[in-house]
């Protein structure tokens, strides 16, 4: 079996990370559907009195937006500057599993655990930031 390129971690990094924004908005989706109608007219304005649970995966769900533009710019000049190696594949790796990790963290109420996880991903994105600025200059 062949192994992946750095290029193929990088674009399906994206890829993934695309999804896990989408990852605790089952559990929003639920606590909505337990407010009734007022949840489907109103969205934005049921935050408050969605179940903490369900609130605590919105938040999560909103910041991994936040995440995933710094992340998908980080790939995207990585896959164009071609940087290369494994440390790459590395930080694509980590940054989608503490990003995984943190929503699972935050929707259970883990502080310390969710902002190490937030750690994690932002350093994993810098790294490929840093990276490909040091490869032009």
């Amino acid at each position: 079996m062949q192994s992946l390129s750095v290029q193929a971690v990088l674009v399906g990094g994206v890829v993934v990370a695309a999804f896990l924004v989408y990852v605790p908005f089952g559990l929003v989706a639920y606590g909505r559907l337990q407010l009734g109608m007022q949840a489907l007219a109103t969205p934005r304005a049921v935050v408050d009195k969605l179940p903490a649970y369900a609130q605590r995966a919105t938040w999560a769900h909103q910041n991994s937006f936040e995440a995933f533009t710094l992340f998908a710019a980080a790939c995207l000049l990585a896959y164009v500057t071609g940087i290369t190696g494994g440390w790459v594949m590395g930080a694509v790796i980590a940054h989608l599993s503490a990003r995984l990790l943190y929503s699972i963290f935050y929707i259970l109420n883990v502080p310390l655990l969710r902002s190490l996880m937030f750690g994690i991903g932002s350093l994993s994105s810098a790294t490929l930031m840093i990276s490909s600025f040091l490869k032009v200059f």
